[in-house]
């Protein structure tokens, strides 16, 4: 795909403006993909998600081939608004982002959401025998015939929580980031009282990743019960994380992204 296809898809009314920029990136979990247009070009580049490996030797020729057409995109339009990319003070610009980077990964938030990734990486190591034991106990069950629907009910309902646990396990601490350097990137636009704040937006992602990730404790609490106080520990953690996110970014809750939070 050249830069021409890029644009006209842009221009394709089947896909949402902007509606990547503030998604979880779960796209086998999401209603819009026919909406979007980052995973419509992916899907075109890549194909089966498969060739994603690692040791593809396609995908990254691939990928190298996308890095250069993005390069001659955004040359295509600097040149279109009239900037000129090669007069940027590149040191001052990245000495700021360094300071910004860096205030971003020392405050409360940022702290608080790594240590939540730590949390959940040593609870899991801890428990994983737990699973290993129910696991056996459901098959065992019903290989004798019983409770057929509702055991693969609490397997399913097991697995979904674990994997939404693990999905945004880290990627709290990522948006969280993202909201907190931009926090200080608010222009004349952003101050206007009818603009919504890019940082805001990424808050809000934090927010629902968050929401998600306690409603998925509190199933493995029902399944577990034998482990309500250290789960119960995560959750209190969690509750924490999320009063001081709508503290600091108290708009952030009504904050509504392209697609997904569009009143129909």
């Amino acid at each position: 795909m050249d830069i021409k296809d890029i644009l006209n898809k842009a221009k394709d009314p089947r896909y949402i403006t902007g509606i990547y920029n503030y998604c979880d990136r779960w796209c086998e979990r999401c209603a819009f993909t026919s909406r979007c247009l980052t995973y419509a070009m992916e899907k075109e580049d890549f194909g089966d998600m498969a060739t994603r490996d690692l040791n593809n030797k396609a995908f990254w020729e691939k990928l190298h081939s996308i890095f250069q057409q993005t390069i001659d995109m955004i040359n295509e339009l600097a040149a279109e608004r009239g900037i000129d990319l090669s007069s940027l003070d590149i040191e001052s610009a990245s000495n700021e982002n360094s300071r910004r980077l860096h205030d971003a990964k020392n405050h409360e938030l940022s702290l608080s959401a790594h240590h939540y990734s730590e949390i959940v990486d040593s609870w899991f190591e801890s428990e994983y025998s737990l699973f290993e034991q129910r696991q056996d106990e459901l098959n065992t069950m019903l290989k004798l015939g019983i409770g057929g629907a509702e055991l693969d009910a609490e397997a399913a309902g097991i697995n979904d929580s674990v994997e939404v646990i693990r999905w945004y396990q880290h990627q709290i601490y990522v948006k969280l980031m993202r909201a907190l350097t931009q926090e200080e990137l608010v222009d004349a636009q952003e101050e206007d009282n009818t603009s919504q704040r890019d940082s805001d937006g990424s808050a809000l992602v934090a927010l629902i990743a968050i929401d998600r990730s306690m409603g998925a404790w509190g199933k493995l609490q029902e399944y577990f019960p034998a482990k309500t106080d250290s789960i119960l520990d995560i959750l209190l953690h969690l509750d924490r994380l999320r009063r001081m996110t709508e503290k600091m970014f108290p708009d952030a809750r009504n904050f509504k992204r392209p697609g997904f939070d569009d009143v129909k």
